[in-house]
């Protein structure tokens, strides 16, 4: 066939208008009888029909929507189905309205050319990939990798000003080069002091570097316009597909039918002021035994996001949900993560449930694990469960049902002396958190330590982990473990050489377990080097993650762990969730695949939203932290070292509330070098030591709030060495400075004589 195979213009304008709705190309070329290879070609047809004005869509509808595309194209990979497959979005704005591209995955597909080192590793979700687009015999839009392009990053975000008359970005990263000119389209209204989105220039000769408006983000002095940054920034999916919205619109809490019925349980939520979704209950009672019987009712998810359904597909892309200052993007739409699964008090939810015992010493008995049907007695705050542990308050002055706390407190006290018998790692590291005010300004920022009811409830949901992951070992389920690995030793030589100074015990050389870093915080509790203490020992640490494997968790001194207790936030909690259902026969959920090697993807990919999510967070709150200080320039502040480089020092102020940085510039004159396993920097000549820990006094002269950035001055503080002259001289003679002076010298003299 060819294109004058085709129906005549009238022919196809006569069938399109006389349908009750717009036709799709599929339905045009069924009833013309046209097979998939024409179709290409009706499309042309059809849109040359439209350009020309003959043929207008009465409901809006793309003839192109569902066309037959071929060729290569540039996509994102966005998820990766339980069977292994991928699914693609592309990134052309010609081929945006395509609906999502399955593509092959390599194990699929073939193996990669030869040459193409890149492609020793499986793509992953954020990939931008070559496909080459074809569509098969059933209409379904396929895509074979050709090639997983690196990562390049060509855009810009920061501050816009004007100076001499040119407008400049002052880009939001910390450490950032100087600030670099902007092109303004004609089209675009910009004033100072916004945030903006840009694009780098190609360079061409020895021009300058610079960059291209693309988009207005909003005013640098707004909290929401910062939080903006942070998703544009970090790539935070935001935006739900309006199809999900409609699905959680209308999902329904299930009937009691084969779940156990706790309703009448006295399960309470213990959340922050700022709280929205509630994903676990608590109960404790005494038992027969002595000791105390536990119930810890999580929200069941798995109950309205089914395994490989659009929504879970959502679900694993973002992989959890994160939190910002004034600002939530969550994992899932907000009316199943802050309504009906959320476990708001008095309206039945669906939970997945675990009944535990422990004896009088907190050790665990036995547990099993139900579906249930409950309603929460109350919702609790930290701070209100803290008053009546402490006998501020009483029960009835914070609605919760009489006994409950008490026996809450009673068991946690049990569950915190096993623990401590354990021996897991206890550091005093605050929490900063900024409050936003009525008006979504910065009204201040606080640091928060944890209390009794913080870890009464971090107790509850330990256990429940562990009693997940023992249910999955026992079945020989899949289990996604939460992994923290030992420290890693070149980083444990850094400590030992802190130690050493400090004449603090702490042998090298041997294996060391959580319990002899907490010695090591105990003994410097309330001196100075405290902070230096807890901070070294915090960067020795490995970062938790994610796997199929399980090395068990280092931090907690468990041999197994996993993450059960958040599934509205957590993906990898929804997996356990699921896994858990299957291996106790709870219903007809699944994990929804057990291929190993897409079980790897699926953990790599939520370890790495997990970091971005805690990236974005820490970046956002150092700009509102830069932005609560704006005015406060020319002032003297107290600011603790929490690091050093060879540029200079990082500095806290000593109350936590920023960051920023001293240039080495502004240090007493000499050269620097770094000591004591990159601890201290020290004056080469003049003895001066700026070690991790030490307090200063510094002038605060510059704020970048696009950045978070704070720039100081030196004014005081730090030690000098007492043999700093001995120093000098050992140094000089140990570079033959002296008798190079003196050679210079005896050279003068005989060129005096000779005269």
């Amino acid at each position: 066939m060819t294109r004058s195979d085709l129906p005549d213009d009238q022919d196809l304008i006569s069938f399109i208008t006389q349908a009750d709705t717009t036709p799709k190309l599929r339905d045009i070329a069924r009833f013309f009888g046209l097979p998939p290879a024409m179709r290409p070609a009706l499309r042309r047809k059809l849109l040359d029909l439209s350009d020309s004005g003959q043929l207008e869509s009465s409901d809006g509808a793309d003839f192109g929507q569902e066309n037959l595309i071929s060729g290569v194209k540039l996509a994102e990979i966005t998820s990766i189905d339980h069977d292994g497959y991928l699914s693609a979005r592309l990134l052309s704005e010609d081929d945006s309205h395509m609906p999502p591209i399955q593509v092959v995955p390599p194990r699929a597909a073939g193996h990669y050319k030869k040459h193409d080192k890149q492609r020793s590793h499986q793509p992953k979700i954020g990939d931008h990939v070559l496909i080459r687009v074809r569509m098969t015999k059933d209409e379904v839009i396929i895509g074979d990798i050709m090639r997983i392009l690196p990562k390049t990053n060509n855009r810009l975000y920061g501050r816009i000003f004007q100076k001499r008359g040119k407008w400049m970005l002052e880009t939001a990263e910390k450490g950032a080069n100087r600030p670099l000119p902007v092109m303004v389209p004609d089209d675009i209204e910009i004033s100072e002091n916004l945030l903006i989105e840009a694009e780098l220039l190609p360079r061409r000769g020895r021009s300058e570097t610079s960059a291209k408006l693309k988009r207005i983000i909003g005013p640098m002095s707004s909290p929401q316009a910062l939080a903006q940054l942070a998703i544009t920034e970090f790539e935070l999916p935001h935006i739900f597909p309006e199809t999900l919205l409609k699905q959680a619109e209308i999902a329904q809490v299930p009937e009691v039918g084969r779940r156990t019925d706790i309703q009448e349980l006295p399960l309470v939520t213990i959340d922050g002021e700022d709280a929205k979704d509630f994903d676990d209950a608590v109960f404790a009672e005494p038992s027969d035994t002595g000791g105390w019987r536990l119930i810890v009712a999580i929200a069941d998810v798995s109950a309205y996001v089914a395994a490989g359904s659009d929504m879970d597909v959502e679900a694993q892309r973002r992989g959890n949900s994160v939190y910002l200052p004034g600002t939530v993007i969550p994992m899932l739409p907000e009316a199943l993560s802050n309504g009906v699964c959320s476990l708001r008090p008095n309206e039945p939810r669906a939970c997945l449930a675990v009944e535990i015992f422990i004896d009088s010493q907190g050790q665990k008995q036995s547990h099993k694990f139900f579906r249930g049907l409950m309603k929460s007695s109350a919702r609790l705050t930290y701070n209100a469960v803290q008053s009546v542990m402490d006998g501020l308050a009483e029960e009835t002055d914070i609605h919760a049902p009489s006994g409950t706390i008490h026996h809450l407190a009673g068991a946690f006290h049990c569950l915190k002396s096993a623990r401590d018998k354990r021996g897991t790692l206890n550091l005093n590291i605050q929490e900063r958190r900024v409050e936003i005010d009525e008006t979504g300004m910065v009204s201040d920022i606080v640091l928060r330590s944890q209390k009794p009811a913080h870890q009464l409830i971090e107790e509850f949901m330990i256990l429940a982990n562990v009693c997940a992951a023992e249910t999955l070992e026992t079945a020989s389920a899949i289990c996604v473990y939460r992994n923290h690995d030992r420290p890693d030793p070149e980083k444990l030589e850094a400590l030992h050489e802190i130690t050493t100074t400090l004449s603090l015990p702490f042998a090298k050389g041997q294996v060391i377990q959580p319990h002899l870093f907490n010695k090591l915080i105990a003994a410097t509790q309330d001196k100075p080097e405290a902070q230096m203490i807890n901070e070294t020992i915090l960067r020795c640490q490995a970062r938790a993650h994610y796997e199929i494997e399980n090395i068990g968790h280092y931090g907690l001194s468990l041999i197994r762990y996993a993450h059960f207790t958040s599934p509205i936030r957590r993906y990898s909690d929804l997996l356990v969730h699921r896994s858990i259902i299957a291996a106790c026969k709870l219903g007809n959920e699944r994990l929804g695949t057990e291929d190993p090697n897409l079980l790897k993807q699926v953990c790599a990919h939520i370890s790495m939203t997990e970091v971005t999510a805690a990236r974005a967070e820490r970046r956002t709150t150092d700009r509102l932290a830069a932005l609560y200080f704006l005015g406060a320039e020319g002032q003297v502040f107290d600011v603790r070292i929490t690091g050093v480089n060879k540029a200079g020092l990082f500095v806290q102020m000593q109350d936590g509330l920023a960051e920023g940085f001293i240039p080495r510039k502004s240090l007493p004159d000499d050269r620097y070098d770094i000591v004591t396993g990159g601890m201290v920097l020290q004056g080469h000549y003049t003895g001066w030591k700026f070690a991790l820990g030490d307090d200063l006094q510094a002038k605060l002269l510059e704020i970048t709030p696009a950045s978070g950035g704070l720039l100081f001055s030196w004014q005081g503080g730090g030690t000098q060495a007492f043999d700093a002259k001995e120093r000098r001289f050992s140094k000089g003679k140990k570079h033959g400075f002296k008798n190079k002076a003196a050679k210079s010298r005896g050279k003068s003299r005989s060129k005096y004589k000779k005269r």
